[in-house]
């Protein structure tokens, strides 16, 4: 990724001219690894200042609307059991990543003030599509492969968004006149939990789901042995997320289900392979 610098100026006001919105989305995202020394340092240097940057380039060219997507990482890692998070919770993010998504969202604020461009910031849990990577891929994967899996009684819940989902809440928040200088959180609207999840990924690959039960508690144990700790949260863990905001003041209604955001999901798996 090339990021913006001062001197970057002429050109920006010439791919920003004329534009009355700005969708931005690239970021340093979440590592698993990270090698950098200094994480924090790293994130901030493209999720904070090259996203201020380019607000502030485009402010000045007139943009009448900055749609940024950030992540409910803003929030926090996990909710209590039928909690979910909504756009009035004090943030926590817990991580280099979410702090700086977190910073980007108060600079972008304070930019929104001095300017009046609005800011309209989307944070989005888990998305996937066709092309997800990671360990949600790795999980499609092991679905598709027939493998048993130790997932049989996880009770979890957890909010996903499917990329349709999300690109059809961006295309609204760049239009809605009630968006500007507003936060939401999107989901698909219907929460699993990872037994369930499973389940479904299996019956979009229309293979049959092997799963076998394990208490949690044990999964959480190997885990730990294994340094794998922060995959088995995520996999046991909840984050919900109430998508209120955006049904009721936009009157915004997710366009597709999970079983079909899943069903594109394991297609463009089958098709990469």
């Amino acid at each position: 990724m090339r990021l913006a610098t001062r001197a970057d100026s002429a050109s920006w006001s010439k791919v920003l001219d004329g534009i009355t919105a700005v969708v931005h989305l690239a970021a340093r995202v979440h590592v698993m690894h990270d090698t950098e020394t200094y994480p924090l340092t790293a994130f901030r240097a493209v999720n904070v200042d090259a996203t201020l940057l380019l607000a502030r380039r485009a402010a000045t060219a007139g943009v009448k609307r900055f749609v940024f997507i950030s992540s409910v990482k803003v929030n926090g890692e996990s909710t209590p059991p039928g909690r979910a998070f909504t756009e009035t919770d004090a943030p926590n993010p817990q991580d280099a990543y979410g702090q700086s998504k977190y910073e980007a969202e108060y600079g972008l604020r304070q930019i929104a003030v001095e300017t009046g461009m609005e800011v309209v910031i989307i944070r989005p849990p888990l998305v996937y599509g066709p092309g997800v990577k990671a360990n949600f891929a790795a999980l499609m994967s092991a679905v598709q492969r027939g493998w048993p899996l130790p997932l049989g009684t996880v009770h979890n819940q957890r909010s996903l968004v499917a990329l349709d989902n999300l690109v059809d809440l961006i295309f609204t928040c760049i239009a809605h006149p009630q968006a500007g200088n507003q936060t939401f959180l999107i989901s698909d609207g219907q929460d699993l939990s990872t037994t369930e999840l499973v389940r479904s990924m299996a019956r979009a690959a229309g293979v049959p789901s092997r799963l076998f039960p394990v208490p949690v508690w044990a999964l959480r144990v190997g885990a730990t042995v294994v340094g794998k700790s922060d995959s088995v949260q995520r996999l046991c863990g909840n984050l919900q997320v109430d998508i209120s905001k955006a049904r009721n003041l936009l009157g915004w209604v997710p366009p597709i289900t999970v079983e079909e955001g899943l069903s594109l999901a394991m297609r463009g798996l089958v098709a990469k392979a």
